[in-house]
């Protein structure tokens, strides 16, 4: 009896520890439109208050500086994150490298560093990339080129393994806000929960698809209207789900995160998907968000 419930414990310590989350998010310091009378100092204060009242570890978010030009708003709430949590490089303007060659995207990247050796403290780290729209080269040789850029300038690739496009309903729900349309914003909280979840299932399922098994997560979600007032939910399905959060260099300590799948891609996504696309694995069934209800709610 007792051999068997040391291998009950051994399991669940081998299903717990699959289970690592890395929350970041992407865009900073604004993504979206702003409900009347709302600030991009108060979304960053709120979330990162949020995120301190659930003690999370450091959250990274991914800068471009671009958009800090003519807003002191968003100069504001970027410094406010940069004193709180850690960042890392999102290239200048959001460069798509998909449209562009290797040379601009490098560019963007260095145009880039500025911004972020103002912000940056003593000990901070902010020698991560967070590709744009997840696009990392439509041909292979555009990939290894921005790859060998980044090992010499001492990057490392801040992946992602879970997104459900958390962004699509930040505008939404400041216009939904602006009428307030109490109906509206309900069903835009439960429509996120319920693409939430059939996302992290997918991750898991994808996952197991590539390695035979699950690994450490990296989540993307996006700073905006819509965050401070979904992501306690979205925190608590996490943890429903049986994930913890983690620091993204604890994540990318998997194993799975050393291979790269060294594919051109035309649509670009996650490192599961991108793995999926090279493996030529045949892709699970997935739940369609609500596109078109998105952008016409509350018009």
């Amino acid at each position: 009896m007792r051999y068997a419930l040391c291998a009950v414990v051994l399991l669940m310590a081998a299903v717990c520890s699959a289970q690592k989350v890395a929350i970041t998010f992407d865009d900073l310091p604004l993504n979206g439109d702003l409900p009347p009378g709302v600030t991009r100092v108060q979304i960053a204060r709120d979330t990162l208050s949020l995120l301190k009242s659930r003690h999370a570890p450091p959250v990274y978010g991914f800068i471009n500086a671009k958009k800090l030009e003519e807003n002191p708003d968003a100069a504001e709430a970027l410094k406010t994150w940069a004193a709180a949590e850690p960042f890392g490089n999102h290239t200048y303007r959001h460069l798509d490298l998909n449209q562009n060659p290797a040379e601009a995207f490098e560019r963007e990247i260095d145009e880039n560093e500025p911004a972020l050796e103002l912000l940056a403290g003593k000990d901070s780290n902010w020698h991560w990339l967070r590709y744009p729209y997840l696009r990392e080269g439509d041909t292979a040789e555009k990939r290894r080129a921005v790859r060998a850029y980044l090992q010499a300038h001492g990057y490392r690739v801040a992946q992602v393994t879970l997104d459900w496009e958390d962004y699509l309903w930040n505008s939404p729900y400041a216009r939904c806000v602006a009428k307030n349309d109490s109906k509206s914003i309900a069903w835009l909280k439960s429509s996120y929960l319920t693409i939430e979840s059939s996302y992290l299932d997918l991750g898991r399922d994808l996952a197991k698809l590539v390695y035979g098994h699950d690994i450490n997560h990296v989540l993307l979600l996006h700073l905006g209207a819509f965050s401070s007032t979904i992501l306690p939910d979205a925190l608590d399905l996490l943890q429903k789900k049986g994930f913890t959060p983690v620091t993204l260099e604890e994540a990318q300590s998997d194993p799975a995160y050393e291979s790269d799948p060294d594919v051109g891609s035309k649509y670009g996504g996650t490192l599961l998907e991108l793995w999926i696309e090279a493996k030529k694995i045949k892709f699970p069934p997935v739940m369609e968000k609500p596109y078109q209800e998105l952008q016409e709610i509350c018009k």
